[in-house]
């Protein structure tokens, strides 16, 4: 029997399931208000170390911190909630968000993207930077595990004591991102990295929702992108902010130049994601280092410009409240898998579905149906 995996709830079930989303969401996402939100003492041992090693800058620490945002276990996850709540709280106290950017980083596959991200990093090392890299990668249908391994790419970031590079696949989650994407973002900023830099996998139109976490999001290409990126350039190039054609050297230098030029002027038929800032296009070679002091301009140049018009604290409040709706979504979702009256009908249904003897539609709507029934008997007794 092939499993179906749902892959989100409608409309209409986050509507009905409005009740049961305070009731139950908010029992595993309570903080008290202000000073009194979450203290260290309420961390339990491991926790605790682990929060405590962040702030010194440990590495070793802001590794298993990410595993334990990472994780799925109930009681783990409780933990992981309260460690990024105190994250949270020492940011805002420390004013890290006017002292960090973070940068989204999206392309084709053969775009680049890595050894970019590597030749960007060494220079932003060399210049007093400590920069975080997650790399997510898309995961392998049968284990769940990253396909590409980004991390062996980068060997000579990997070995640089001021970055830090966190592989994470993708666990099937569409935007390109993982779920605890965000999270991780917080703990590297703790953890001392004033450089974040997101790197999506990188495989079609829905890998943007990488915009609201960062502060700036490049598009990397390869050059004579032409035709071959049709299905992207709508979806992608609109959300940029600064796209850079990479590989701009040797016999593909003629080539880089033209492609500049194809998408300088097809900027110009597309409405810019922001008022402020109009994307622009930049020629850069990771292999020989060249442009990258001038895309490097350019971004700081874009967060000024963010900063001056009061858009850059607008923006990362935005997206924290994006983030806050996104995991209701997935919390609702596991809540539901994991309710009796789904599991015992799932199959069943699935069933009648691959035989086509129920459309989709009316299956999902029985299953939602069903599991609203059960709730309602739940909270009657």
């Amino acid at each position: 029997m092939h499993s179906v995996k749902l892959i989100g709830p409608s409309r209409a079930f986050l509507k009905s399931c409005q009740d049961y989303q305070i009731k139950q969401f908010s029992k595993s996402l309570h903080y008290p208000a202000n000073e009194d939100r979450i203290k260290i003492s309420d961390l339990s041992k491991n926790t605790r170390k682990l929060y405590e090693g962040l702030i010194r800058g440990d590495r070793a620490c802001l590794a298993k911190s990410i595993t334990l945002v990472e994780s799925t276990h109930p009681g783990k996850r409780e933990d992981a909630r309260k460690l990024i709540g105190l994250a949270s709280n020492y940011s805002k106290a420390a004013g890290l968000e006017a002292k960090t950017f973070r940068l989204g980083l999206s392309g084709p596959p053969g775009a680049g993207k890595s050894t970019f991200i590597e030749a960007m990093g060494m220079k932003l090392t060399s210049e007093g930077h400590k920069v975080a890299v997650l790399a997510v990668d898309p995961s392998s249908g049968n284990q769940g595990g990253s396909l590409l391994g980004d991390k062996t790419r980068m060997e000579e970031l990997t070995r640089n004591p001021n970055a830090y590079i966190r592989p994470s696949p993708n666990s099937c989650h569409l935007g390109g991102v993982t779920r605890n994407t965000n999270d991780t973002i917080l703990l590297c900023e703790v953890c001392g990295y004033d450089m974040v830099i997101v790197e999506t996998v990188g495989v079609g139109q829905s890998e943007y929702a990488v915009v609201d976490m960062v502060d700036a999001f490049c598009l990397l290409l390869p050059p004579t992108a032409g035709d071959e990126l049709q299905g992207i350039k709508r979806g992608i190039v609109e959300m940029s902010d600064l796209i850079l054609v990479n590989k701009s050297d040797g016999d593909l230098l003629a080539s880089a130049r033209r492609t500049a030029s194809d998408y300088t002027s097809a900027l110009k038929f597309l409405r810019p994601r922001l008022k402020i800032w109009k994307p622009k296009v930049c020629l850069v070679s990771s292999k020989l280092g060249t442009g990258l002091d001038e895309a490097w301009k350019k971004l700081n140049e874009f967060k000024n410009v963010l900063i001056k018009n009061d858009e850059f604290h607008k923006r990362r409040a935005y997206q924290r409240k994006t983030w806050m709706w996104s995991y209701i979504n997935n919390r609702l979702l596991d809540i539901f898998n994991d309710h009796y009256a789904v599991k015992t009908q799932r199959e069943s249904l699935e069933t009648h579905v691959i035989n086509q003897t129920l459309s989709p539609g009316e299956a999902s709507d029985m299953l939602i149906n069903e599991f609203l029934k059960n709730y309602k008997k739940q909270t009657s007794t």
